[in-house]
């Protein structure tokens, strides 16, 4: 990705640096000119003895530092340094903030891992704030946030919003605690509350912090007002009634489930022993049955919804799936025990073993969308192994959707019939023949010099690299759905914005996984 920098951005630095030079004095320059003006020649202060009282020993004005107001040092947001995402610090510098939040939220659910991976690096990058200073900044940290938490991904959008300041308003204070209750981690932010009680709108989570530090009656009181004066939902009220007095309604039915859950209201279902399954919910939610005391087969499930949007590491689903031997068939318990028996073989390194149980397995992967996982799980190992016939053909494709792609696709051990278009996709090369159908043969126009959208990379080099790739992802959505024109120049667009590799893997994954 780092070139990305050089062919976007390769002219920032000497621009920046003309532009420095030859700028004219702003107000605030020429302000401080004035408040600090080249003191006269004057004659040497006397001497004065030590021990007498301070005095002024001149008339002029003391040296003050000027800053705007509302302003303060620039600050980076983000949780991966450029050094690793090979993004520079002002992706969001060019654009106006309120473009890149509609952007964020307008965009839509991601099939391709190629483009689920982007759009992570971006939302994670450290960059500064766009245009519109500090308070645009904090909202597209927001922004940034909210998507991170539909999308499944917890943990770094608990992280992001720490480091954008969950004091700086009620906003992000209660996205913190949205996050923590998803977590398990509520604690912490109840703490919080507890000393800053002006940090959220939400008496529903005042009561709840209240309870939870053990003031009963500051909790009770609150309940009380909040129900007197209808500041909440009946049915919230409902649940935090049985919250607060659990000993009125044991042995009564359970409440009916909400037409629509929030954090709160899952925590507190969970609370008084009615936990909701999280199947039908929104993905967040999903995280919550990964802990401990979820069943088995909440956790996979759980994990396999994560891992699809790319939420959740391979490896952590992995290990889910090897926890323990399926006790039932049918579904994932399928999957679990195709996968266990495939891991067993190729432990043992024995080419048969693998080339029996790799087909059953692969077919499991592909029924759950989960072949990119798998192939990021087991490709380096396949690739060492000397298989024939379908086997052979099943590792080639997991070595294409896995991150060693060129390599393999280099490998003249791995000839495979009729991967021509995917060794030269995989290779940055055109392919010899275009392709029959109309997607693959987008893919080969895209990589046979199909021009990229040049307002797109125009705009990349003024500083608008961030709303561009944003633009771009959207474009790849709409190319996996069956729109050739998107799909050419999204992949063409993502060539001369330098991101070569996702745009190789996209064009793989588009391949292999409409198979």
């Amino acid at each position: 990705m780092t070139a990305l920098v050089v062919a976007a951005l390769g002219t920032a630095p000497a621009m920046a640096q003309t532009a420095t030079q030859e700028s004219p004095l702003s107000v605030i320059d020429w302000l401080g000119t004035q408040l600090n003006p080249q003191p006269a020649t004057r004659e040497p202060a006397p001497r004065r003895d030590p021990n007498e009282a301070p005095v002024a020993t001149s008339a002029l004005p003391p040296k003050v530092t000027v800053s705007p107001l509302g302003e303060g040092s620039p600050r980076a947001i983000g949780l991966v340094p450029g050094t690793v995402t090979g993004l520079p610090q002002d992706l969001w510098s060019g654009s106006p903030a309120d473009a890149l939040i509609d952007r964020i939220e307008a965009l839509p659910e991601l099939r391709l891992p190629a483009a689920q991976s982007l759009l992570y690096t971006v939302l994670l990058a450290e960059a500064y704030a766009p245009q519109g200073g500090i308070g645009a900044g904090d909202a597209l940290a927001r922004a940034r946030v909210e998507k991170l938490m539909r999308l499944g991904a917890l943990d770094p959008a608990l992280s992001l919003i720490e480091q954008a300041g969950v004091t700086t308003s009620p906003d992000h204070y209660d996205l913190w605690m949205e996050i923590s209750l998803l977590t398990g981690t509520e604690d912490r932010a109840c703490d919080v509350l507890g000393s800053s009680p002006h940090l959220t709108r939400s008496y529903g989570v005042r009561i709840f912090c209240a309870a939870r530090a053990g003031n009963w009656d500051n909790a009770a009181l609150t309940f009380g007002s909040a129900q007197a004066l209808g500041l909440l939902p009946q049915e919230q009220l409902a649940l935090l009634d049985r919250f607060l007095h659990p000993e009125t309604f044991e042995g009564l039915a359970p409440l009916p489930v909400p037409r629509s859950m929030d954090p709160l209201s899952f925590r507190l279902f969970e609370s008084i022993g009615e936990p909701m399954p999280t199947g039908t919910l929104p993905r967040a939610f999903a995280v919550a049955d990964l802990r401990d005391i979820a069943g088995w087969k909440a956790q996979l499930e759980a994990a396999e919804r994560l891992t699809r949007a790319g939420a959740l590491p391979d490896n952590r689903l992995l290990g889910l799936y090897t926890d323990r031997a399926p006790a039932a068939s049918g579904g994932v318990w399928d999957r679990v025990r195709a996968l266990q028996r495939f891991e067993t073989a190729l432990d043992t390194g024995s080419p048969d073993a693998v080339a029996k149980t790799l087909p059953t397995a692969w077919i499991a992967m592909q029924d759950a969308g989960l072949e990119v996982a798998f192939a990021g799980l087991f490709a380096e190992r396949l690739a060492d192994l000397p298989l024939e016939g379908r086997a052979a053909r099943i590792a080639f494709e997991v070595c294409m959707l896995s991150p060693f792609y060129e390599a393999a696709a280099a490998d003249p051990s791995k000839e495979v019939a009729n991967t021509d278009l995917l060794r030269a996709i995989a290779r940055g090369e055109v392919p010899q023949t275009r392709p029959e159908g109309a997607l693959p043969g987008a893919i080969y126009d895209a990589f046979n010099g199909a021009a990229p959208r040049e307002h797109m990379v125009a705009a990349a080099r003024d500083g608008q690299l961030g709303e561009v790739i944003l633009q771009v992802l959207a474009m790849l959505q709409k190319g996996s759905q069956g729109d050739t024109t998107a799909m050419r120049d999204a992949l063409s667009t993502l060539r001369a914005l330098g991101l070569e590799d996702t745009a190789r893997r996209a064009a793989l994954q588009t391949i292999l996984l409409e198979r």
